[in-house]
């Protein structure tokens, strides 16, 4: 048994070449994508369908399934990450498209180990506080008013959106989130590392002869090696 877990941006080309390049050298039996099944299949519908299924699934007759608190930060997610991939010619998910196209093409299976949309974001609703919310408008503002300064405090004022960050990087903004957000990086990144872990390794035990690659957000790879080391999957 051989897992390997490679980390992405969503909207970074260097990412579509890397899981190229692993699917060739690795030769995964099973690819493992950060996605629930319901997210896979929007990404995978023609651009026209994808469009309509992405209003449905996050219209305002969800609010009482999610929350307003889960439905604004969907919106206000989603609306940023088109326009930066916008900004780099790269459609949001491309990546993992590219993993899910190639497991197709090769006959591999396809495992889907994120926790369902629907349940991150009513915990999103829930756990949110009000001092999370202060500084989430007073965020905004200041990236609206001085994006310049707020870049470099972030420590982004380089940040190429064609490239994924580094590690040490990540750590560094994971850390700025786990302080000022609590709540948000519990809901976000905690809860979504440990449903992730648990998926792969239920994945390993049913299947320990064969290779896995996992392909899952760069902000989750280190949370989700710690996690795997703590355990004997076998």
């Amino acid at each position: 048994m051989v897992l390997k877990i490679i980390g992405t941006s969503h909207i970074a080309k260097q990412s579509i070449n890397e899981i190229k390049e692993a699917f060739e050298q690795e030769l995964p039996d099973i690819i493992a994508i950060e996605l629930d099944i319901e997210r896979a299949t929007s990404l995978m519908e023609e651009e026209k369908e994808e469009k309509e299924n992405q209003k449905r699934k996050i219209s305002a007759t969800i609010i009482p399934k999610i929350g307003l608190k889960g439905y604004l930060f969907a919106k206000i997610g989603q609306y940023a990450q088109q326009k930066l991939g916008q900004s780099v010619n790269v459609t949001p998910g491309a990546e993992m498209k590219t993993a899910i196209t190639l497991a197709a093409k090769n006959k591999k299976e396809v495992a889907f180990i994120d926790q369902p949309i629907t349940i991150t974001l009513k915990n999103f609703s829930k756990q949110l506080t009000w001092k999370e919310k202060y500084y989430f408008l007073s965020d905004i503002i200041k990236g609206l008013i001085f994006p310049k300064k707020m870049l470099k405090q972030s420590g982004l004022e380089e940040f190429d959106l064609r490239k994924v960050p580094q590690q040490d990087l990540i750590i560094k903004l994971i850390k700025q989130l786990r302080h000022r957000y609590p709540s948000i990086y519990k809901t976000l990144i905690e809860d979504r590392n440990k449903y992730m872990v648990k998926k792969l390794i239920q994945l390993m035990r049913k299947n320990p002869d064969k290779k896995i690659l996992a392909i899952v957000g760069a902000g989750h790879l280190e949370g989700m090696n710690e996690l795997l080391l703590k355990v004997d999957v076998l």
